[in-house]
């Protein structure tokens, strides 16, 4: 069985592997730091410390083979290239919304990196896939529970490199 390919931008593996070398250079060092003054403690049945940092440690070991995992099979994709007059993952979009009377900005990035708080939406999403291809003054319709919504595309915009 192939592994998903997780699609990201430069930024989002940039950030990936900051945070894989922060949790196997420093995270790994604290725990074990803890462990060891958790054993120094004495009996380890009945010791609570012992147990929260061997938790800890299983936690970071999930998310440092996970985040491996991530990166091995990861395709970046590259901004350069790309068309600024085209939705594409990596673009910024701004678009106004009808049914609600406002304008709204996201990023189109890889399902791996999306964080809708932080204004990233999944290229895989209903309104990340809509909207990829679309030019600026193009309405684009995403169908939704509630039914369609429609969208205007306002501005594109690529990172700066």
């Amino acid at each position: 069985m192939d592994a998903k390919k997780h699609i990201l931008t430069s930024k989002g593996m940039q950030a990936l592997q900051d945070e894989l070398q922060e949790l196997k250079v420093v995270t790994r060092k604290e725990i074990a730091q803890k462990i060891k003054e958790a054993r120094e403690q004495g009996d380890l049945s009945e010791n609570a410390e012992y147990d929260a940092a061997k938790d800890e440690q299983r936690a970071i070991e999930a998310r440092i083979e996970e985040l491996e995992k991530i990166i091995k099979n990861a395709e970046v994709i590259s901004e350069d290239n790309m068309d600024s007059d085209v939705v594409n993952i990596g673009s910024t979009v701004t678009f106004y919304d009808a049914e609600f009377d406002e304008e709204l900005t996201y990023r189109i990035v890889g399902s791996t990196e999306s964080n809708i708080l932080n204004g990233l939406i999944s290229n895989e999403c209903p309104l990340g896939a809509a909207l990829i291809g679309s030019r600026i003054g193009e309405t684009v319709n995403v169908e939704g529970p509630e039914g369609v919504s429609q969208y205007k595309i306002l501005n594109i915009t690529r990172p700066e490199m």
